[in-house]
This record gives structure tokens, sequence and C-alpha cells, in this order.
């Protein structure tokens, strides 16, 4: 892949560079200090040794269990980490809009799923030009818009659902149905089944849609309908998936989609990692950080400080006090919560905090962190900057 050396200049949230500005190269070589006057708060750092090492460990774990990994790059949209998943032996990226697999293209990617349904007659002429891009179809209507494109090739997943979920069809009849439909339509060609199981509750219920995608992938078997590929796995049930998928013939390719691992966090998926039922499996570190400044303790028990929902995800639980930082050191810390967020404030309930202390905050929930975002300080382990991570959204 092809890495822009990221740029900061003024326009840089968190990067406080009033003239001029600095590349990639120039924080590698000066690794400056987090906290040495180049930075305003908050500012979101990505630790680099954790997110290599959850680059690394899923790599592992993938190549352990006979799965091809095919994380999902909508978390991140950063080259940086992009090309580095890659690198690991990334067999694909996934991505949920064809707008994403443009800018996935642009930078050089090659094969890449778009783990969504396209309907855009634009993006289908795009996509029907291109190698190795595919996408889902879960409808006769689908298929039609598809297969009214009157050039080049495009290349489908057929998408199996459940109740209450998103895309994908609801029976096996269907996907028989629309797998069929996709085989016989010009210029387009079946490439496997595809399912997403990450918005089920318990283990159950995960277990028993992944066994009937088990059973979907032998009825389109026995029917003649040919593919190749198989793919499933967010990354709250991926050694479901792992498990299930094993009933599958092995001459199928078999993709794992899990994109939160990168950095992983320190709410929704720390609680709900697989690793935490497999331990020796694992495990994950999270890799992402906010750094904050108290503005204000108004009143007893509260503090307030200088960052929000602009600035930390909130969708999947709010972000977690974890240090205070007072004078250049790091003190013991009161007991801290976070009850609310506004645009630009977060309400933290704690005693004993001071204007001016920095606090350290994880995140809950990676994948609405990153856009917030264009550029990150990555940080090594001394907090000395050593290079930018820039996103594109």
């Amino acid at each position: 892949m092809d890495v822009p050396e990221p740029r900061v200049d003024w326009r840089s949230k968190g990067f406080f560079l009033p003239e001029g500005e600095r590349t990639a190269a120039d924080y590698a070589k000066e690794k400056p200090s987090l906290f040495g006057g180049g930075f305003t708060w908050p500012v979101l750092a990505l630790r680099r040794e954790a997110a290599y090492a959850n680059i690394a460990t899923m790599a592992a774990y993938c190549a352990r269990h006979g799965f091809d990994f095919a994380p999902h790059a909508k978390t991140t949209m950063a080259p940086g980490l992009i090309a580095a998943q890659f690198d690991a032996g990334a067999w694909a990226m996934t991505v949920a809009t064809p707008n994403q697999a443009l800018v996935l293209r642009k930078l050089g990617a090659g094969r890449i799923l778009i783990a969504n349904e396209v309907l855009d007659p634009a993006a289908l002429r795009w996509l029907a030009a291109q190698d190795d891009i595919y996408f889902q179809v879960d409808s006769a209507a689908a298929v039609a818009a598809a297969a009214a494109i009157d050039t080049g090739r495009l290349r489908v997943f057929v998408e199996l659902g459940h109740a209450g979920g998103r895309t994908g069809v609801r029976t096996l009849e269907a996907l028989e149905s629309v797998a069929r439909a996709a085989q016989d339509a010009p210029r387009l060609e079946l490439v496997g089944v595809t399912a997403y199981e990450g918005q089920l509750a318990t283990q159950r219920e995960v277990d028993d849609f992944l066994d009937l995608l088990v059973a979907g992938v032998a009825r389109l078997r026995v029917a003649g309908i040919g593919f190749s590929l198989v793919s499933a796995g967010g990354s709250a049930w991926f050694d479901r998936v792992v498990d299930r998928l094993a009933a599958l013939p092995r001459d199928l390719r078999l993709i794992l989609r899990s994109g939160a691992s990168v950095t992983h966090d320190d709410g929704f998926y720390r609680e709900r990692t697989p690793f935490r039922r497999v331990p020796a499996e694992g495990p994950l570190t999270a890799a992402l950080e906010i750094w904050a400044q108290v503005l204000s303790t108004p009143e007893p028990g509260l503090a307030i400080c200088g960052m929000g929902k602009r600035d930390a995800p909130f969708d999947e639980g709010l972000p977690v006090p974890i240090e205070v930082r007072r004078g250049g050191r790091t003190v013991d810390a009161p007991a801290m919560a976070v009850s609310k967020l506004n645009d630009h404030h977060t309400y933290l309930a704690a005693d004993g905090l001071l204007p001016g202390d920095l606090i350290r905050f994880g995140i809950s929930h990676p994948c609405t962190a990153f856009d917030k975002w264009r550029h990150l300080p990555v940080v090594d382990e001394d907090h000395r900057v050593v290079d930018i991570l820039e996103t594109i959204f």
C-alpha cells in the first residue's frame, strides 16, 4: 500500500501548531513528549506497542485456526494501520461503503470486501471496472441492480441475516433463490456466502445462527450453486465463528472480518472480547487513550473536563477515567466515573481533583472514536511521540 506521509499544522486537533507544519518523520526523529508543550487537550493518542501487538495477536489467531483475515478497515480508516495489517498477512480489508472502498483502492489496497449491499448505479459502474472488490446481495432487486450494469464484472456474496438484524435474507429458501439469481445473472460472479452475527446477544443465539449459515452453505452446494468463500465475524463473537464454521468443507476459504481488535478498548470490547472466554488465545490490549484537562471543580464531587462528544465515543458506553497526571507526574487517582458528556465537556464524578489536572481516559467502542480525529499522535510506552496516524473518513 502507498501510505502518504502525514503532515500536521494548525488544522490538526490536539496538535498545537500556531505556525508551520510538521511531518511524521519530524516526530520520529525528535520523539517529543506528549506533555512537552506541542500538544493541547483533549488529544487522542495511539499506543504503538499495544496496537501492533493486537495486530500480531489476531494474525496468529487466524493462522492457528485456518482462517484468512479481512479486518474491518472502517474502524480506523487509517492508512498506517491498514498497511500494518496487510503486512501482518491480512488476506483483504473489509469496508462498509463504496466510498471507503474507493479510499482503500486509491491507497493501493488490493483485495477489498464491502460488507454491505450496493445499489447505487454510479458505485456499481466503478466496482464493475475493479478487480478483487466484492460486495453483498440479499434480494432479487439487488441482483437486478447489479445486472443492469452493462460493462465489466461484479463479484458478489449472498448474505444471510437474522430476525431483527440488518441486511441479509432471513431464510435458507431465500438464500438459495438469491444465490441462484446471482449465479445466473450476466456479468455477475457469485464468490461466496456471508453473514454477520455481531448484533446477537447470547452465545446460543450466535451458535444457532452460525449453524444456520453452515446449513445454508450445504444447501447451496447440494443445489449445484458454486462459490469458494464463506465470511463472518464481528469483534465480539469471533471465537464462535471459528468453532461453528469448522464444520464447513475445507475446500472453502473461511474469512474472519473482526476489525475493532486493532485497538481494542477499555469498555465495550474489554467486556465482550472472545478472549475472555478463551484467554489462552489472546489477549488484546487497549491501544487508544484520550488525555483531557480538568477545567473546573465547581461543586463537591464534580469535576468538569474539557472533552466531549466531538472528541470521544459515547454510543456504546462513556469514556473510562484511568489516571491522573499533576505537575508532570502521575498521582493517586480518586474514585472517578463519567456521568455524561456535552459537546465539549465531560462530567466527572470525583473528589480531590484540581483544575489543570490531566486525566487519561480509555474509550469504549473504537468504531466511533477515529472518525472524530484527522490526526493522532502515536506514542511509545514513555509517551514520546514517534509517529503520526492519519485517518481518511
